[in-house]
């Protein structure tokens, strides 16, 4: 049996794997991104089971399978509330809820080896699953946001923001009245974490809010560029495999 973990964590991974040779369970892979498991799945046969971790480095891991059919079987291992995973029994997918408590592990694992001799390609409904994970059920959207400037706290409310941005491995908040302040949160985190009915990730670098839209310019190769009513650094242009999300998003 060939068994791969897909984990944002390197130190997760590794524990899970030792967890996993305590079940006599041999792990030939650790992947740790989109980009790597896409490369990877693209290369290779594909293993009989994978344990997914939900959200990588680089976004989420369904995005893996909207480019690579997936033959193998999930055990999915999550930190996200108990309406997601309740929509993973829905979809007859096991799940494992951080941190992986060992019986839980082998319960999941004797599931699988049950299934194990009928070696039939997965049906998952990953478009599915994806939108209830970006979007769950009663998700408490974050409201504001808390800044360190120099000995002092300042507080913003997301309302203040114009839009998030990175910058030389740094996220900061550009506000309305023209300020740039540094915050520990990644994009990646952001995106999960604001509410996409009033926030979208046009690109690698730019989240903008929907009221901060002054206007929308016809850009070079099928982008768009957003003109901001004080951010002037760099252009904030939507990605041309963004465009048609993003028009759905601003109605």
């Amino acid at each position: 049996m060939t068994t791969i973990i897909i984990e944002d964590e390197k130190p997760a991974a590794r524990l899970l794997q030792r967890k996993l040779e305590k079940l006599n369970i041999q792990v030939g892979v650790m992947l740790h991104s989109v980009e790597e498991s896409i490369d990877w799945f693209s290369k290779n046969e594909h293993p009989d089971l994978i344990f997914l971790d939900i959200q990588l480095s680089d976004g989420l891991s369904f995005e893996i399978f909207e480019k690579v059919a997936i033959k193998s079987a999930i055990i999915f291992t999550t930190a996200y509330d108990e309406y997601a995973l309740r929509a993973f029994k829905l979809n007859s997918i096991d799940y494992l809820l951080k941190p992986i408590d060992e019986d839980d592990l082998e319960v999941a694992v004797s599931k699988f080896k049950t299934r194990l001799p009928k070696q039939e390609t997965v049906q998952l409904d990953f478009e599915q699953i994806k939108k209830m994970l970006t979007n769950p059920f009663e998700k408490n959207y974050k409201k504001r946001f808390t800044v360190k400037i120099g000995q002092h706290l300042k507080v913003f409310a997301t309302d203040e923001v114009e839009c998030f941005f990175s910058e030389n491995k740094g996220t900061y908040i550009h506000t309305f009245d023209n300020r740039n302040y540094l915050i520990e949160n990644t994009l990646e985190f952001l995106e999960q974490e604001l509410d996409p009915m009033d926030f979208f990730r046009i690109n690698r670098k730019f989240i903008i809010p929907l009221k901060a839209i002054k206007e929308i310019v016809l850009y070079s190769n099928s982008r768009l560029k957003v003109i901001l009513p004080s951010y002037k650094t760099d252009e904030v242009i939507v990605s041309r495999e963004k465009v048609s999300e993003f028009k759905t998003w601003i109605g």
